[in-house]
């Protein structure tokens, strides 16, 4: 593997795991980029979840040394997620890889749409307002979201925040650790499928998830100082780009 591609994927991953643990849609520039250097569609979607699992490993232990994360008890959403992550990736190695090309361009468009519509503003103003206590309605939504990661991991974080703030009443800060902790989980499980599958490059994978840990832990630090405002404006520019890109416009 070239140099100037090793150091792609380590910089995209240190933006993309910085970005993923203070907010969500870090994947969108990293899938993006695990197909441009030829990586087909299914397997690039598959490798991603290698820098997703040590990504949220550093996630998930930085957030729990600061007292932010409790596992024994900030567990009880993780089981409908797990269920509904295993349903989406086991559907996702078989679909088609032109196909998968056409849903990643449509929900990179979608996902680019909230982000201009600043969704982590409206999550904030209803901080608090919601019981904690799990409800089989919470159960149902967080199997859906789970659906959609093991499906395609990109931009699952924006959900996650929604359900657990919206659903569950959590503060940000608290919902961005607790986010994290259900994606390392569920990702366990889903990467071994895809693993199964011949469907990871192992090398890629790994490389990318050297910059995606650097990033999470960077990540880690600041969301608890005091969240990640400016994250925003940096996946609008990358997404345009991203999404010119995928139907071609850089030839």
């Amino acid at each position: 593997m070239e140099w100037y591609i090793i150091l792609a994927l380590i910089g995209t991953g240190l933006a993309a795991g910085f970005i993923n643990i203070n907010a969500g849609g870090g994947s969108m520039l990293a899938l993006p980029l695990l197909m441009f250097i030829g990586l087909p569609a299914n397997v690039a979607n598959g490798t991603l979840r290698i820098a997703i699992l040590l990504q949220n490993i550093v996630g998930v232990n930085t957030f729990h040394r600061q007292k932010v994360l409790d596992v024994k008890t900030d567990y009880k959403l993780i089981l409908p997620a797990i269920l509904g992550a295993i349903i989406g990736a086991l559907f996702a190695v078989e679909i088609d890889e032109a196909l998968l090309k056409k849903v990643i361009a449509g929900l990179m468009i979608g996902m680019f749409l909230l982000v201009v519509l600043k969704p982590e503003v409206w999550v904030k103003e209803q901080v608090g307002t919601v019981d904690k206590k799990p409800t089989i309605l919470q159960y149902i939504i967080f199997f859906f979201i789970g659906l959609y990661g093991g499906f395609i991991q990109m931009g699952v974080g924006f959900l996650l925040l929604a359900g657990l703030v919206l659903g569950s009443g959590y503060d940000l800060v608290k919902a961005n650790a607790v986010k994290v902790f259900i994606v390392l989980i569920y990702t366990i499980f889903t990467l071994g499928i895809f693993v199964y599958h011949g469907q990871v490059n192992i090398v890629a994978g790994l490389i990318l998830a050297i910059g995606n840990m650097g990033g999470a832990w960077l990540g880690a630090h600041f969301s608890i100082r005091g969240g990640a405002k400016y994250v925003r404006y940096v996946l609008i520019v990358a997404l345009v780009v991203v999404i010119l890109n995928l139907f071609g416009v850089f030839g």
